[in-house]
């Protein structure tokens, strides 16, 4: 009979594998050289993961990290929208938890992700959307509570999430915390006064 995985030991070895990721990134990342690193062997690696990529993406993947947590997170501290002041409050918090400098130095390797996610699908699977999706499934509902219906209230949270991966992409680019918190501020003054109005505001039907 195959000797069961220890649960504890999975879990310990998904910590150190995500730190050494974050410090040497997604290039050029083999099994062999971080199993060196971490005091272990591939073959044990692969006895609890199966393969470098479902480990590399569950690693990334801890429950710590996940966007429901850091939303509620963010919701606790600033409490839930109530009106479109509320709902900026709430944008801002959120802009600040993604970007901020406890986080910044694992930007460069999400953005590595979500490019080797969108090149090479079949090894770390539909990343980019799935976190776009996870984000855009949570802000829905804050949009519903201002009165928006299901499809405008949709749409605003895909145009907020989609244009903060944007800036943040673009942050990485230039390295300009200053002008791109601007940016944002700037996109919530045009956005606000659109969730102001909720449904009062005629919406286009979506396009069959």
């Amino acid at each position: 009979m195959p000797r069961r995985a220890d649960p504890a030991k999975r879990r310990e070895l998904l910590d150190r594998v995500r730190g050494y990721v974050v410090a040497h990134g997604l290039a050029d990342l083999s099994l062999r050289p971080m199993a060196k690193a971490l005091g272990t062997s591939d073959r044990m690696l692969l006895y609890y993961f199966g393969s470098k990529q479902r480990l590399v993406s569950e690693a990334l993947a801890l429950d710590a990290d996940r966007p429901i947590l850091r939303f509620r997170k963010v919701v606790d501290a600033v409490g839930a929208p109530k009106d479109a002041s509320g709902m900026r409050r709430l944008a801002e918090a959120l802009w600040q938890e993604v970007r901020g400098p406890e986080r910044r130095a694992l930007l460069p390797l999400y953005f590595q992700l979500m490019a080797s996610s969108m090149l090479r699908p079949e090894e770390h699977g539909p990343y980019l959307g799935g976190m776009i999706t996870e984000w855009t499934d949570l802000v829905v509902p804050v949009f519903e509570g201002l009165g928006m219906g299901g499809e405008r209230a949709r749409i605003e949270a895909r145009v907020l999430v989609d244009a903060a991966f944007g800036m943040v992409i673009g942050l990485l680019a230039d390295g300009d915390e200053e002008r791109v918190d601007a940016a944002f501020r700037t996109l919530l003054d045009r956005l606000e006064a659109g969730w102001r109005a909720g449904d009062r505001t005629p919406w286009p039907a979506a396009a069959t």
